[in-house]
Parts: C-alpha cells; sequence; structure tokens
C-alpha cells in the first residue's frame, strides 16, 4: 500500500517539475541597450517593417528576419548581433531618406554589416558616434561593406580607422567619397583587403598604406590619385592582386614591385606611367593577369614579359611600344589573352604565337607589323572575330588562305610575299602573262590565262 501511495505522489509531482516558459529563458534574448541601438538602426534606415513591434526579439532563430545574424554570447546568456545586411530584398532596403546609420558601431558584437544600394537619394557621410565617456570605443568589426551607394559623399574620417582595429575588410567602392586617403589607414594593421574604387578620391597614394603587411588584395581603380607609387610598396609581401588602373598617376613603376611575389593579378592600365618596367619584373613568377593598357611607356617592347610562365592576360595596348614582339612571347602557354594594338611594333609576327593552344584573344591591330601572317587555318578559325590584324599595311596572308583576308583586315600575299590587292578590292586584276588561281580542290591547279583563250593544265 505504502509502494502505490508513493507512486502517485510522483505522478502528481512530475508536471509541476517540467513545466517552464521556454519563451522567457534569459538565453533567448538580446542585451536591453543592444536591443534599443538596433531599433535606432533599422528605423533610420528602412520603412520595411515596425521593428519594435514585429520583431520584439530579432535574435531569436524563429522570430529573425533575413538579413540578421546572432550568437550566443561567451561571457553571458544573451544573444548578440553579429552580421547586418541592408539594401535589396530579401534583405531590408532602405528608405529614400536612409543616412549613414553612426549607431551601427555601437553594436559590440558586430562583425560583418554591408550596405549595398543603400544611401541613392539623401546626400550622406561617413561618421562615427562616440560611446558614454565622448570618444569612439573599440569595434569588433571585422567586415565593413558600402557599395553602389552614390549618395555617400564627403571624405573618409580619419578616426574611423582608430575605432576599427579589428578590420580585415574594407570596401568603400562605387560612391562619391572625395578626398585624400588619411595617412592613419595605417592603423588597419589586421586589414586583408582594401577596396577603394570607383570613388572621387584625390592626391597621392599615402606611403603610410604599405605599412599593412597583411593585405591580400589592394584596389584603388578609378579615382583621381596622383603622384608616382611609393617604392614601400614592395613591403606588401603578402599582396596577390594590385589595382591602380584609371588613375593621373605618373612616374615609372617601382622596382620594388618585383618583391611582391605571391602578386597574381596586376592592373596600371589609363595612367601616366613610363620608360621601362621594373628589372626584377621576371620574379613574378605567379603573375597571371598584367593589364597596362594606355600609359605612354615609349620604349621597346621588354623581353621581361615573355618570362612569366603563368600569365594568362597581358594587355599592352596604346602604350607607344616599339620594336619587334619578342620570340619569348611564344613561350607563354597559358596565354588566353594578347592586346598589343596600337603601338609601333615592326617586324614579322612571330611564328610560335600560332601554337599558343590557350588563346582566344589576339589584337595586333594598328601597328607596323609586315610580313606572312603565320597562322594556320585551324588556329584562324578558333580566333574568328577575337583576332584582329588590321591596320598593319605590310602585313599579307597565304593565298591558300585567301577567303579570310577580308575579316581579318589584311591583303593577301602573292608568291614573293609581296601584298596583292586590299581589303576592300580583294585581288587586283593580273596583267595577260600573269595566272590567277581559281580553284585549290584539286591537286592540280587551274589557271586561267587571261587574253590567250585556252585553259592549261
Amino acid at each position: 500500500m505504502l509502494i502505490i501511495l508513493l507512486f502517485l505522489l510522483l505522478l502528481t509531482c512530475h508536471p509541476r517539475h517540467v513545466t517552464t516558459n521556454n519563451h522567457l529563458q534569459p538565453q533567448d534574448t538580446m542585451d536591453p541597450s543592444e536591443l534599443q541601438t538596433l531599433y535606432s538602426i533599422m528605423e533610420t534606415l528602412s520603412l520595411d517593417q515596425k521593428w519594435r513591434l514585429n520583431y520584439p526579439n530579432p535574435c531569436k532563430p524563429s522570430a529573425s528576419w533575413v538579413g540578421i545574424e546572432c550568437k550566443r554570447g561567451v561571457t553571458d546568456s544573451h544573444l548578440h548581433v553579429t552580421r547586418l545586411d541592408f539594401g535589396t530584398s530579401p534583405n531590408p532596403t532602405c528608405k529614400n531618406t536612409a543616412t549613414f546609420p553612426s549607431q551601427i558601431f555601437q553594436l559590440p558584437y558586430l562583425q560583418s554589416v554591408f550596405f549595398f544600394q543603400c544611401f541613392t537619394k539623401t546626400k550622406t557621410t561617413l561618421s562615427v558616434s562616440k560611446n558614454r565617456t565622448g570618444s569612439p570605443g573599440p569595434s569588433s568589426l571585422q567586415q565593413l561593406s558600402l557599395r553602389s551607394n552614390p549618395s555617400l559623399v564627403g571624405s573618409i574620417p580619419s578616426q574611423l580607422f582608430s575605432h576599427l582595429s579589428s578590420l580585415q575588410i574594407l570596401t568603400i567602392s562605387q560612391t562619391r567619397i572625395s578626398g585624400r586617403i588619411p595617412p592613419e589607414i595605417s592603423q588597419l594593421s589586421s586589414l586583408v583587403h582594401l577596396d577603394l574604387s570607383y570613388n572621387q578620391l584625390t592626391g597621392a597614394i599615402p606611403v603610410e598604406l604599405c605599412k599593412l603587411r597583411n593585405l591580400v588584395g589592394l584596389d584603388l581603380s578609378y579615382n583621381s590619385l596622383t603622384g608616382p607609387v611609393p617604392n614601400a610598396i614592395g613591403q606588401l609581401g603578402m599582396l596577390q592582386k594590385l589595382d591602380f588602373s584609371s588613375n593621373l598617376l605618373t612616374g615609372s613603376v617601382p622596382n620594388s614591385v618585383e618583391k611582391l611575389t605571391s602578386l597574381v593579378f596586376m592592373a596600371l592600365s589609363n595612367n601616366g606611367f613610363h620608360g621601362k618596367p621594373p628589372v626584377g619584373l621576371a620574379n613574378l613568377k605567379g603573375l597571371e593577369y598584367l593589364i597596362m593598357d594606355n600609359n605612354p611607356m615609349s620604349t621597346e617592347l621588354p623581353t621581361e614579359f615573355g618570362h612569366l610562365p603563368k600569365l594568362q592576360e597581358l594587355r599592352l595596348a596604346d602604350s607607344g611600344y616599339s620594336g619587334e614582339i619578342p620570340a619569348i612571347f611564344s613561350q607563354l602557354s597559358n596565354l588566353t589573352t594578347l592586346s598589343l594594338q596600337n603601338n609601333r611594333l615592326t617586324g614579322n609576327i612571330p611564328l610560335g604565337l600560332g601554337n599558343l593552344s590557350h588563346i582566344y584573344h589576339l589584337n595586333l591591330s594598328k601597328n607596323w607589323l609586315s610580313g606572312e601572317i603565320p597562322f594556320d587555318s585551324g588556329f584562324l578559325k578558333r580566333l574568328g572575330k577575337n583576332l584582329d590584324l588590321s591596320g598593319n599595311g605590310q602585313l599579307c596572308l597565304n593565298p591558300l588562305q585567301a577567303y579570310d583576308s577580308v575579316k581579318l583586315g589584311v591583303d593577301v600575299c602573292n608568291r614573293s610575299n609581296a601584298r596583292v590587292g586590299n581589303s576592300s578590292s580583294r585581288i587586283q586584276p593580273l596583267k595577260k602573262s600573269e595566272g590567277r588561281v581559281v580553284e585549290f580542290s584539286r591537286p592540280a591547279l587551274f589557271f586561267v590565262f587571261l587574253g590567250l583563250g585556252c585553259v592549261g593544265i
């Protein structure tokens, strides 16, 4: 009887023991001050939701929105915002009056924030909010990305860098940011990738930028930067991508570039660089893309470019290069694109270029090249419209391939490799004593002797 009573007692006590309200567990909530900061940011940026009403606990997995990520704190029992995305659906979109929310740096656990096409109507500037002590406190932010925000104006505040000591990726691209690159950028000692492209930045590239020894990617393209590239650029030994194209940079490419042995991509096009390339350029054995179009180099085409075994794209158009195309270019077995148009190159096309099995784009137009084109029909067919040899008055094509002469923009050679006709008139009429080829489909060639009225075999 005693056993039965104990069993009944256990049954009545068990439901009371397990009945709890999981919805109110502190580990599923946010810190109140952090929550209020988040609401303030959302109301500054977006009209998509009534954020306070619709998301009373936005970090709870079952109640969060697309564009927010949270993680549980290590030293406390709360959930914390670690990532925010704004600008395009399904992420929260930005209203026409959206301005840059400086409170973003007050979210103590935020690691990544992305603003894409967010500030497009109302002018706004980058700013850093101050904490209760009156100065900006340290941020845990590792990635800050502002892309395609045409209403983002003003300069980059120098205090931004002292505040973001943990930053690894900084992208401020396709905005109307102007002014100089602050030398305080050297404080971002953890920075791995810096993209300030497509802005209105002016002044010189600060030498302090070369103190960012962990940089793997550096893109300052499409600005109005002036002066030479600092010789200290060679200190960025981990750099894999270097893009300074479309600026107003001058001088020669510094010899210290040869120390960037990790480089895979280097673009210096559309600047005012001149002179010979760095002496030790051949040390860049891993370089795959070298883009240097539209610079007043005004020197002979260097053989050094032919010592880059992994090169896939070599673009040297519109740069005043002279001399012959080095035969060593034929050893660039990985080459897919070679652009040498609109220079002052002379001599014959190297025979070996036709053996480059990976090439699909070759432009040698508008030079002073001469002689017979050394490409077989298979090469011509493979490249098709991606082969441009026009504008070389002394180049000609073997008569056996005369059907390609018009689309290549060249003339047809005669037996002595002299030109016969031109691309507009095709083949000039022959004199009475000369034979004219009319068919190649049989082993024997048939000739029509004009004026004689007979056919010879």
